[in-house]
């Protein structure tokens, strides 16, 4: 890392003491999105680090959540984990035609950090640690009334800025109907300038197939113009020595 980093990632470990915690377990790359994530303000990113660790220790106190805890959720089979994209990041796929808002909201909320977690753990091995990025896809195709949530949405990318910063490397939205449109608006007044320039809204034919070359047909199940085939997050199985990196 350059000077300017190094200099930042000081400043920001002392912050975290002075608000009485430690950084001393994570290395360069975990904090480094920190400070991206706040302008490389080593006081704003020391705080939303120490907010971070409350949180971890409070929702995932065993350091990680197990599907016994999400039963209900996982049962929709609604989410995918791919594999690897062209730039080599974790494909997870959410089918929101499959899923209905959840009477059990801990449950939904320990549901997506599962996701996010093991999406990030999926990562290739020999990437920079701690650096990890994921791409979603958010298919709304068959999308009912009923299937609108969105408090689910709202939570997830608030959860996704709040608590895992500059991990998001790109989210496609396809196959909006029209009477999404409204909520999706809604969505995105909650939503931060820099989540908002990572989403990408597949329209026309020509956006298809950017989507497609852009992601991989090898990683993209036949239903969205690739060659792989569908693999529930349930039944994604992580590379060895991945679990508990920070």
């Amino acid at each position: 890392m350059g000077g300017v980093q190094d200099f930042a990632l000081t400043q920001m470990r002392k912050a975290v003491e002075k608000l009485g915690s430690s950084a001393e377990m994570y290395e360069g790359p975990t904090l480094m999105r920190f400070l991206i994530a706040r302008s490389m303000d080593p006081n704003k990113a020391a705080k939303m680090f120490v907010q971070w660790q409350k949180w971890r220790a409070s929702m995932v106190p065993n350091g990680f959540i197990s599907e016994s805890e999400i039963t209900v959720e996982l049962a929709a089979r609604k989410v995918l984990l791919q594999g690897l994209s062209q730039d080599k990041y974790p494909l997870l796929i959410v089918q929101a035609c499959k899923h209905f808002p959840s009477k059990d909201q801990l449950q939904f909320k320990k549901y997506v950090v599962h996701l996010l977690d093991k999406t990030i753990a999926s990562a290739v091995k020999g990437r920079e640690i701690g650096n990890e990025k994921l791409i979603a896809v958010v298919d709304l195709k068959h999308l009912a009334y009923k299937n609108i949530d969105a408090r689910g949405f709202i939570t997830g990318f608030q959860f996704l800025q709040a608590y895992y910063p500059e991990r998001l490397a790109k989210l496609y939205v396809i196959h909006m109907p029209q009477f999404f449109v409204s909520v999706w608006k809604l969505i995105c007044r909650f939503l931060e300038k820099a989540t908002l320039e990572k989403i990408v809204i597949v329209g026309n034919e020509e956006e298809r197939r950017q989507f497609i070359k852009d992601v991989g047909e090898e990683v993209l199940p036949e239903e969205y113009g690739g060659r792989a085939r569908f693999i529930a997050v349930q039944d994604a199985v992580l590379p060895p020595l991945q679990n508990g990196r920070k």
